[in-house]
């Protein structure tokens, strides 16, 4: 049972390349906590970080982790083996969930998808390629190594990128339409957010230049596609066993209004302006209470006897 008696350890930082994001959250969910009286204390993540836990009397961890070490399960390992209950999702679905290949061969056939491809360093390429085409590193977030192409000479430059975040790099197909995304709390899906850059791709200078994208929560779709594409997102949310709070992101394609699954955030941005936040607000919901939701689902494996 979490409540407000126990010391709550706030992971932020880390070390992936989504680092500087993973501050920004962190921080924005300490002040949150601290403004409703819980006693919290910032830990930036390093290699030290069970001196950390235990010097600061950590007794439950609001993981604000994006990336390596922290959303792909090593965080979430340690801190079972700890035994100190964490927020989020556990060990198997933070992994499952943290690589986009691994995420899609197991929510096949429960949620429409893109085509893909999976090509590692070495392979060598079809002689016929559909173009346009989204290449992604297949572990990783923040839009980080993900580029759109549209001929096979910009393929082999985006695949030399992602290749240098990962060895497995996924090729889908492009889908032309509108992104959005639903976030998914305690397995109930919050209202729809519709994401539209100003470029029409939503990649990390759109994401994270201020002015670049426009949000509209809630999404302006019919409700059926508003009910697709939420029913979905707590189909992959159950499919991979998530827990707390998760964010699935889609594109409803233009030519039928179908949405088509993307991939599912484990650890969604924390921020004021995050979308998750953002979806919670348009009912009712503030960042605070979002925060301290979050915190009392936390979970942790009983130790075998």
């Amino acid at each position: 049972m979490i409540h407000k008696g126990l010391r709550v350890g706030v992971l932020m930082g880390g070390l992936s390349a989504e680092r500087a994001v993973s501050l920004k959250s962190g921080k924005a969910v300490l002040e949150a906590l601290a403004e409703r009286g819980w006693d919290a204390v910032g830990i930036d993540v390093g290699r030290d970080l069970p001196q950390r836990l235990l010097a600061e009397g950590v007794q439950v961890a609001w993981v604000a982790l994006h990336g390596r070490f922290g959303e792909d399960g090593a965080v979430q390992g340690l801190l079972e083996m700890m035994g100190i209950p964490y927020t989020g999702s556990d060990v198997r679905a933070s992994a499952v969930a943290m690589d986009k290949i691994a995420t899609k061969r197991a929510v096949q056939g429960a949620v429409v998808m893109a085509q893909d491809l999976v090509l590692r360093p070495g392979d060598t390429l079809p002689e016929s390629f559909n173009f346009p085409a989204v290449v992604k590193p297949s572990v990783g977030g923040s839009t980080i190594g993900m580029s759109l192409v549209r001929t096979r000479e910009e393929l082999l430059v985006a695949l030399d990128v992602a290749w240098k975040l990962n060895d497995e790099v996924l090729v889908e197909e492009y889908v032309s339409g509108d992104e959005i995304t639903v976030a998914v709390l305690d397995g109930e899906a919050l209202p729809v957010v519709r994401i539209v850059p100003d470029s029409g791709f939503f990649d990390f200078e759109a994401k994270y230049t201020k002015g670049r994208t426009r949000y509209e929560a809630p999404a302006a779709l019919p409700a059926a596609v508003t009910q697709a594409a939420q029913t979905a997102a707590v189909r992959v949310w159950g499919a991979l066993g998530c827990r707390g709070l998760a964010r699935a992101d889609f594109i409803v394609r233009s030519t039928d209004g179908v949405p088509v699954f993307l991939e599912i955030n484990t650890i969604p941005g924390m921020t004021g302006t995050s979308l998750s936040p953002m979806a919670a607000g348009v009912v009712g919901v503030s960042f605070g209470e979002l925060v301290e939701r979050v915190l009392v689902s936390a979970h942790v494996m009983r130790p075998e006897v």
